[in-house]
C-alpha cells in the first residue's frame, strides 16, 4: 500500500515535466499523418520513416533525461535585502554525474509577480557543465515591498539534444526572505544636530575619545592609537582602548500607529531605518519604541538587524493613541536623545 501511494504521488507530482516545442509539436504531427498514411497504404517506405521520427523522439528524451539528471541548485541569497533596492541573488548549479557532461542547461529565472513558470521569465544559459564540476549564475532583483516574502522560483530546463521538447525540474529556491524598509542616505550634519546630548560616557570600548584601557600590540591594530610613552616604560608596545561616547545614543519614538498600506506609513519606516542604519555605522547606540514594539539600546551591525527586522515586520494594529504609557517608563530609565518619527 506504501508503495502504491508513493507511485501514485510521484505521479502527479513528476520530478520533471515535459512540453513540446514548436518544432516538437511539427514532429509529432508529420509522424501521426505518416503513421496514417502508411497504416491506410501498406506502404514500407512510409513505415520506415514513421520508425525514423519516433526513433527521434525516443533518442531525445533519453539524452535530454541524462542532461537532466545528476544536477542539483543550491540558494545563494544575500544576508540583508531592502525594497525598492536592486539585490543581488545566486544558485549554485552543480554536476553530480562522476563521468556524464550535462549539455545545454539553462536555468529558468522567475520574475517577481509572475504567476506561471512561463510567464515572466528570465533564463542563463550554460552550454555545458562538466562532471563534478559548479557552475554558478546570478541576477538582480528588486522587491518592492518590505516584510516577509516568497521567492518566485527558479527551476532547470533544458531543449538538448534536438530542441524538440522542453524538459523542464521543479521550481526551486522558493524560499522566503526578509525585506527590510528602503534606507536613505543621511548627511552626518544632520545627525550632529540632531537632539540633546545623553548621558556621559559608558564604562565599555567603544569609539569615543577618553582612554578605557591599555592592552598589548595585536597584529592588525591600527598605529595611531599606540601609547609610545606607557610602551617605553613596559618596554613592549601598548594600545589605547578608548571609551564609548554615548552622547551620540539615540531612541527613535515612533509616533501614531499609521494606516495598513498608506505610503505615510510606509515613508515613517523607511525614515526610522534610515537613521538607524546612520547611526550604528557612525558608532552610536540606538533604541527604538513604538506602538507595541520595544528594541531596548544596542549597537553594532547585529543590533543594526534586529531594529531593521521589527520594522519590516511592523503592522499598525490600530488600537490605542500609538504613543503607550509604557513609553515613560522607557524613557526615565536612560536619558537620551530622541527622534520623533511620525507614521502618519
Amino acid at each position: 500500500m506504501t508503495l502504491l501511494r508513493a507511485a501514485f504521488w510521484r505521479l502527479l507530482h513528476p520530478r520533471r515535466t515535459i512540453k513540446p516545442t514548436r518544432d516538437g509539436w511539427w514532429c509529432l504531427l508529420v509522424a501521426v499523418g505518416l503513421g496514417v498514411a502508411a497504416i491506410n497504404t501498406g506502404n514500407n517506405l512510409l513505415y520506415l520513416l514513421v520508425s525514423a521520427l519516433l526513433a527521434l523522439i525516443v533518442v531525445s528524451g533519453i539524452l535530454s533525461e541524462q542532461a537532466m539528471r545528476g544536477l542539483a541548485l543550491s540558494a545563494i541569497v544575500p544576508a540583508e535585502i531592502y525594497s525598492g533596492r536592486p539585490a543581488l541573488f545566486g544558485a549554485a548549479l552543480v554536476n553530480r554525474k562522476r563521468w556524464l557532461t550535462s549539455y545545454s542547461i539553462t536555468v529558468e529565472l522567475l520574475s517577481p509577480g509572475a504567476r506561471t513558470l512561463e510567464s515572466g521569465s528570465r533564463f542563463i544559459y550554460f552550454r555545458r557543465i562538466e562532471a563534478g564540476v559548479e557552475r554558478l549564475a546570478t541576477w538582480e532583483e528588486t522587491l518592492p515591498r518590505r516584510g516577509r516574502q516568497r521567492l518566485t522560483g527558479v527551476r532547470i530546463t533544458t531543449r538538448f539534444p534536438f530542441g524538440l521538447f522542453v524538459k523542464a525540474g521543479r521550481p526551486a529556491l522558493t524560499d522566503e526572505v526578509l525585506v527590510f524598509p528602503p534606507v536613505r542616505p543621511i548627511p552626518a550634519e544632520s545627525l550632529r544636530r540632531l537632539g540633546d546630548a545623553g548621558d556621559a560616557a559608558a564604562r565599555r570600548r567603544g569609539r569615543g575619545n577618553d582612554l578605557y584601557n591599555l592592552r598589548g600590540y595585536r597584529p592588525g591594530d591600527d598605529p595611531r592609537f599606540i601609547h609610545w610613552r606607557s610602551s617605553a616604560k613596559a618596554e613592549s608596545l601598548l594600545v589605547r582602548e578608548l571609551e564609548a561616547d554615548t552622547s551620540h545614543d539615540t531612541r527613535l519614538v515612533l509616533v501614531g500607529r499609521g494606516t495598513p498600506g498608506a505610503e505615510a506609513l510606509e515613508s515613517g519606516l523607511s525614515e526610522a531605518a534610515s537613521f538607524a542604519v546612520a547611526l550604528i555605522r557612525a558608532g552610536a547606540g540606538v533604541e527604538l519604541i513604538g506602538p507595541d514594539l520595544v528594541v531596548p539600546l544596542g549597537h553594532g551591525r547585529p543590533h543594526l538587524r534586529r531594529v531593521l527586522t521589527a520594522l519590516a515586520l511592523y503592522e499598525p494594529s490600530g488600537l490605542g493613541s500609538g504613543e503607550p504609557a509604557a513609553f515613560d517608563a522607557i524613557r526615565n530609565g536612560r536619558r537620551l536623545r530622541e527622534i520623533r518619527v511620525p507614521l502618519g
